[in-house]
């Protein structure tokens, strides 16, 4: 029997129907299966990880276990062993118990050059020309150097305390005459004291040599070339050092605004002669006439101010009371000085005036000796650039009475009149270390006998370091 084509299209459709759901459900077995299969090989993952992770906290912790039980054996091994042996220490600079010791001060080196020679001498400390031939010269000068020993802390009673102050510097002269004496300055002892304070009533006492009470030594005028002789001593200021007793007093102790203090001083007598200079047997060591002084000082933030007073008696017929006094058998001394300064910002300005007669003791009468009268004093004004960069103008002068000058000349007078300073210099300070350029110009009038007058001007022109300990 012939099959008709139509048959199998039939038949075959039916069974494409049939078998249709069968296929799908396996497919859809299949993917499941996969599904699974993803999900279970994930969480194995995970698994894996999370047993990773479990053994580094366990060779972590088993670490810092071990870490520990060897840091307690290393203790246990440490307190059951002997202390170890002190470390020897360095040698100390110390004094008495208790007292505590500083040492300081600063090296100094002027190079300069003069149109012409100085008095007192010539480089660092050069004052005022000296009248006659010019001449130039140069050199460095290291003389200013200087360095002080501060004692603190000893114990006096249960109310006083104090300690002491001892400083030098190397203008003691030189060693010798010879070819290389120039080069070995000799130590020259500058101050010399005790110190007692009392804290609670704001009282102070020193006892032995130290500058008397009319050297201004909170307004000396900036200079890095003159320090131990300073721009305007005896051309603007005076004063000196001497073994002494001095008594300073807080007025308004423990009060808030201007601080005022009363200075009182006796000091030892001093003059040119008659007799030795070196062996206390000078006119102002005759009999017992120490040099009485007296100084109020207020100072405040920016400021401060001052005011001394002087007077003496001096024998001119010396200890002996048998010298010749061509002029007169005695000198009275008397002296006062004003004085201060203030520094608004950038600004210092500084100021000083004096008079007196008699005053040669103490760098006054243009360092002359006599019943001379006089009169002098000087201003400096000072602007700080920068942190490091400063400069300063100083005017100074000093004159004596003409016909004291004349009467005296001879006898203690050089015959110096009058004399002026002018200086200019800029200095850079850093750190522990200033650097100055300076230069100076001074005009002396004088005479030889009374009836010439002769004038003498001279220059220095300096350039000095400074470093300080």
């Amino acid at each position: 029997m012939k099959l008709n084509p139509l048959f199998f299209a039939v038949a075959g459709a039916l069974g494409l129907a049939i078998a249709s759901p069968t296929v799908a459900a396996a497919t859809s077995k299949q993917n499941e299966a996969k599904t699974l299969h993803a999900l279970i090989d994930k969480q194995q993952q995970q698994l894996d990880q999370q047993q990773q992770e479990l053994q580094a906290l366990r060779e972590s912790l088993a670490k810092l276990e071990g870490a520990q039980a060897q840091q307690q054996a290393q203790i246990q091994a440490q307190a059951s062993a002997p202390p170890p042996a002190p470390a020897k220490s360095l040698p100390t600079f110390s004094s008495a118990p208790g007292v505590s010791v500083s040492l300081d001060g600063f090296i100094s080196a002027t190079a300069f050059s003069q149109s012409r020679s100085f008095t007192f001498g010539n480089g660092q400390n050069a004052e005022f020309p000296v009248p006659g031939p010019a001449g130039r010269l140069s050199g460095v000068d290291v003389r200013n150097t200087r360095f002080w020993l501060d004692f603190k802390g000893a114990k006096f009673t249960d109310n006083w305390s104090g300690g002491g102050h001892i400083e030098m510097d190397f203008f003691g002269g030189f060693n010798g005459n010879g070819p290389y004496s120039q080069q070995q300055p000799m130590p020259r002892l500058r101050q010399a004291y005790m110190e007692l304070d009392n804290v609670s009533t704001g009282s102070t006492v020193k006892l032995g040599q130290q500058w008397d009470l009319m050297f201004p030594l909170d307004n000396v005028p900036a200079s890095l070339a003159h320090i131990a002789f300073p721009l305007g001593f005896s051309t603007g200021f005076v004063g000196w050092r001497f073994p002494g007793a001095v008594w300073m007093q807080d007025l308004n102790h423990g009060s808030d605004g201007a601080k005022w203090r009363l200075d009182l001083a006796a000091f030892e007598g001093s003059w040119n002669g008659p007799g030795d200079n070196i062996n206390y047997l000078t006119a102002g060591n005759a009999g017992f006439r120490p040099q009485v002084e007296a100084r109020l000082h207020v100072q405040d933030k920016d400021w401060l101010g001052y005011a001394s007073v002087l007077y003496s008696k001096v024998d001119l017929r010396g200890v002996g009371g048998t010298a010749p006094t061509p002029v007169k058998s005695g000198v009275t001394s008397e002296g006062i000085q004003v004085g201060g300064n203030w520094h608004p910002g950038p600004w210092m300005f500084r100021a000083n005036a004096y008079t007196g007669r008699g005053l040669g003791q103490i760098f006054g009468g243009l360092v002359q000796f006599g019943d001379i009268k006089e009169t002098g004093g000087f201003l400096q004004a000072g602007y700080k650039f920068t942190p490091n960069w400063s400069a300063n103008a100083f005017y100074g002068f000093s004159k004596s009475n003409t016909n004291d000058v004349i009467a005296w000349l001879g006898h203690g007078s050089a015959g110096r009149l009058k004399n002026r300073q002018t200086a200019l210099n800029l200095q850079y300070s850093a750190g522990a270390y200033d650097i100055g350029i300076e230069w100076m110009y001074d005009t002396l009038d004088s005479t030889t006998t009374g009836l010439d007058r002769k004038r003498t001007s001279g220059n220095q022109l300096s350039l000095s370091a400074l470093y300080h300990f």
